[in-house]
């Protein structure tokens, strides 16, 4: 029988749902505090773990953001990402689309450029010294006015052949795709992918969902397995072969369950699902460990591991040879393991 934990580490597989700023530890963020003259209310690391305490997304936002206040100058987020990314080649991470939020900081005073080329020395230093391919993904604020997403788009034009795709995040009570039409409009227009995080059971979730799918046209959705609720949905999210990036032990967490029955419908039903970590520091598990706990939570084997892996392939913006060999490879790995997948 096939170890699940042992083959779920080694299993080659991409992330194209994660936070930047949610790879935070406490104790990079104690490094950071002291490196920037920042005192902390936390003392200890069981002090941060302490306030981790989530019920909804609005009670983890609220200590999201003001942890990102140790994060100052461009080798600040160099160390975050670089930390991240040594953890996620531990985890079989071999491709990453990474998002950041440049507005967090922007608007306490940190300028652009240290934000974006932090990350980006980080992402061209994991490809030559881990062999992991990371890509960036700016992320807007979705509680922040359109007018202010539109300026950090325009920001980020210097530099967009670092930067794949956009994305929306935060909070999404009162804040619908619409509110940002015209922002991924001109993204769009500019040659960036687009995604959108439609969060799980929001107000509005399934018509949000429609919004991205029907209005926005995205490229992908992140989180988004309200889908469940409409079956014609599904079936266009199949024809356009959109992807969702779902991230189980997270939803556990602002939710009473991880949507392992929405998730595992949705994998059984042909749609592009796979599984990510979200903000790992903050719910205590990397992409590996949710591949484990969503088996061990819906009783997946193997075979459905390395199925969710080659979603995360087919999901991603990699070039279609980058990921026709990732797939190969994935492949190659559930053979040496006995494991039979169909064609």
């Amino acid at each position: 029988m096939t170890d699940i934990t042992a083959f779920a580490f080694g299993l080659p597989k991409a992330e194209l749902h994660l936070h930047l700023e949610g790879t935070l530890e406490p104790e990079l963020k104690f490094a950071l505090a002291a490196r920037n003259g920042i005192e902390l209310a936390e003392k200890t690391v069981e002090e941060v773990k302490a306030t981790y305490d989530f019920t909804d997304l609005t009670s983890f936002l609220a200590v999201y953001y003001p942890a990102m206040q140790v994060l100052q100058t461009a080798e600040d987020f160099h160390d975050l990402a670089w930390a991240y990314m040594q953890k996620a080649r531990e985890q079989g991470v071999v491709h990453v689309e990474m998002f950041f939020d440049p507005q967090a900081h922007t608007s306490r005073g940190v300028p652009f450029e240290a934000v974006i080329t932090g990350y980006r020395r980080a992402a061209v230093r994991a490809s030559s010294e881990l062999g992991v391919s990371a890509e960036l993904i700016l992320c807007f604020l979705r509680d922040f006015p359109a007018e202010d997403a539109m300026a950090t788009l325009e920001a980020a034009l210097p530099y967009k052949e670092w930067i794949i795709g956009v994305g929306l995040d935060s909070d999404e009570r009162d804040n619908p795709p619409a509110k940002f039409a015209d922002v991924f409009a001109r993204a769009k227009s500019e040659g960036f992918l687009l995604t959108m995080h439609c969060d799980i059971d929001q107000t509005g979730s399934i018509d949000n969902i429609r919004a991205v799918i029907e209005d926005i046209g995205v490229d992908r959705i992140d989180h988004g397995t309200n889908i469940v609720e409409d079956p014609a949905l599904i079936a266009l999210a199949k024809e356009r072969g959109l992807g969702f990036t779902t991230c189980p032990v997270s939803n556990s967490f602002v939710t009473s369950q991880m949507k392992s029955d929405e998730i595992v419908r949705l994998l059984r039903d042909g749609v592009r699902v796979m599984v990510n970590s979200d903000d790992p520091a903050y719910f205590g598990a990397y992409v590996a460990d949710n591949y484990v706990a969503l088996a061990e939570k819906a009783g997946l084997d193997a075979a459905d591991l390395a199925r969710l892996a080659i979603n995360s392939f087919t999901a991603s913006w990699l070039p279609h040879a980058r990921r026709d060999e990732h797939i190969a490879a994935v492949r190659a790995y559930a053979t040496s393991h006995d494991v039979a997948l169909a064609d």
